[in-house]
């Protein structure tokens, strides 16, 4: 598997997250790409202590948005 295999089944977290986060997945893609932080699990935690997500759905988010932006 490759990064952007990995990061599409990430994507279908996103009704779950969207649904028990109460944000739009475009929302917590602009928080991870305006966060400081830049390695991937520095912002999974980031994610999962500062806005309380599961670790699979911070994981999810994360690595779906760092795809996306290594595919510009």
């Amino acid at each position: 598997m490759n990064d952007m295999t990995d990061s599409l089944q990430g994507a279908a977290y996103f009704p779950s997250i969207e649904k028990k986060y109460g944000r739009p997945i475009a929302e917590w893609k602009g928080l991870i790409r305006s966060s400081p932080l830049t390695k991937h699990m520095e912002l999974v935690s980031w994610l999962k202590s500062e806005h309380g997500l599961g670790h699979g759905h911070a994981n999810a988010l994360v690595a779906h948005t760092l795809a996306e932006d290594k595919a510009k």
